[in-house]
Order: structure tokens, then sequence, then C-alpha cells
């Protein structure tokens, strides 16, 4: 019989994997906010996997929260992730997948491109996911998720920050707005690229975005959390000491914007 599998959230995304999970026969054992992990971890000392599916705004709180014996169990799927994010908590080898599907609440899943993972799970993972037709592929090494997890950073900020202007279609941003674009995406790499203390081949980067547009054109640019997003690039870029004139031009556009049509609102 297969080991269980711990399940650190258990919503929209959390469903998909628990999805495929069951039907290749592995217990799910769900953690809700209730629960205190390190009792559970005293009891499920041996998992086979302990799958880490709250939101990104969650996700510090929880890896602060991770037993000794469950960090090399770990899998990672959040959006804005890099390195920094696990290595500052002392996890030194997590499995982590970039996913590039999608769920909300009332439809099912829907795959855009194949979701790269690497890790110790990462065989699990492809084939868990497998069995309700998620494809995956695995990676090979650090550098290569390094690069897919900038990817995936640049899909979802350059969408989502673009979106603030003009809403629209990924395919629409990308044939009506490209300059936007660019420039929108130009600045995400220079904080990236400071996050990460690496340098990227932006225009490798940018076909893999565009193919991730192709997969799915019809795909919205303005996201719930968009403006959160911004934020927090604003936030990071003065960090970094960065210009990111674009982005600093889109979100004094929202700040004016949004005080004109709702006076008493504050943004931050």
């Amino acid at each position: 019989m297969n080991k269980s599998v711990v399940m650190i959230g258990v919503g929209e995304m959390g469903g998909v994997f628990a999805r495929g999970l069951l039907k290749a026969g592995y217990p799910i054992y769900p953690i809700t906010r209730q629960m205190n992990i390190n009792i559970v971890a005293k009891e499920l000392s041996d998992p086979e996997a302990v799958v880490v599916a709250v939101a990104e705004k969650d996700l510090f709180t929880v890896l602060k929260t991770i037993p000794a014996n469950w960090q090399d169990r770990l899998v990672l799927l959040q959006n804005e992730l890099l390195p920094r994010d696990w290595t500052s908590f002392g996890i030194k080898n997590p499995t982590v997948i970039s996913v590039w599907f999608e769920k909300k609440a009332g439809q099912d899943y829907k795959v855009l491109i194949p979701s790269p993972v690497f890790g110790p799970k990462a065989s699990l993972i492809e084939s868990t996911l497998g069995e309700i037709r998620i494809p995956c592929r695995i990676l090979k090494n650090d550098d290569e998720l390094l690069f897919e997890l900038v990817l995936k950073n640049l899909y979802i900020l350059t969408i989502n920050i673009s979106g603030l202007v003009v809403g629209a279609t990924v395919h629409e941003l990308w044939h009506h707005n490209q300059d936007l674009a660019r420039q929108v995406a130009n600045d995400v790499l220079d904080i990236q690229e400071w996050l990460t203390a690496k340098k990227f081949n932006r225009e490798k980067l940018l076909e893999g975005m565009l193919q991730a547009f192709d997969g799915d054109p019809g795909h919205k640019c303005l996201g719930r959390t968009a403006l959160a997003r911004l934020e927090r690039a604003i936030e990071q870029a003065d960090q970094a000491g960065l210009s990111v004139k674009k982005l600093r031009d889109i979100f004094n556009k929202v700040i004016t914007n949004n005080l004109v049509n709702n006076p008493s609102s504050k943004i931050i």
C-alpha cells in the first residue's frame, strides 16, 4: 500500500493535486488552518510527500512551521516562487513545480502548457498528475528550474501589471499593446535578476512567455491580485534601487485613478 501524502491547503489547486494522487492510489492526509502541524508530523513521521498548496501570501507562514522530518518531502507550487523563498527557512531540496494549469471555482482545470517539475518527488508529481491528463516534464538540474520559475514569474507579473492599464486578453495584449508588454516585462526581469543574482537570456524568456500565451490566448490579463503583485514589485525595486520606470508609471496611474473614483479609499 502506498504511503500517505500530506496536503497543506485544500483549496482549488490543492484539490487538483489530491485528485491525481488519489487516482494513483495515494491516501491523502489534509491539514487545515486549525490543525497543529507538529502534532501531525509526530503521528505521520514518514509520509510519501508533503504538498504545500496554500496561496502565495500564506507560503512563508507555512514554511516557518514545517517540521525537519518533512522538509526533504516538500512539494511547492506557488506563483512568484524563487529559491530564496525556501532556502531562507533552511529548506534545501524541495520538489518544485511551475504550474501551467489553472483551476477556478466551479470549473475544471485548464492546461496551458506542460508544467516543469524538479526535485526528489518529481517523478511522483509527473505520474500522479498524468493520471488526470495534466502533462508535466521533469527538469535536469537547478539551473533549469530557476529559468522556469523566472519564466512563470515573468508571465504572471507581465500580464497582471499590464492588465491594470489595458485589461484585455493575453492575445490582445501582445498584438495590440506589445510595447507596453515589453516595457513591463523588462522591468519585471530587472527585479527577477536582482532577486536571483543571475542574468538571463531575455529573448528566450519572452519566447517562453509567448508559448504560454498561445496555450490560452483568451486568458484574461487582469487578475484579482494584480495590484498586490504590482505593489510587491515596487517594494522589491525600491530595495534593489531599480528605476523600473514603466512599473512606477502604472502604479502612479492606478493610485491616481483610484483616488479620483474612490476618494475615501486607501490602496497602500
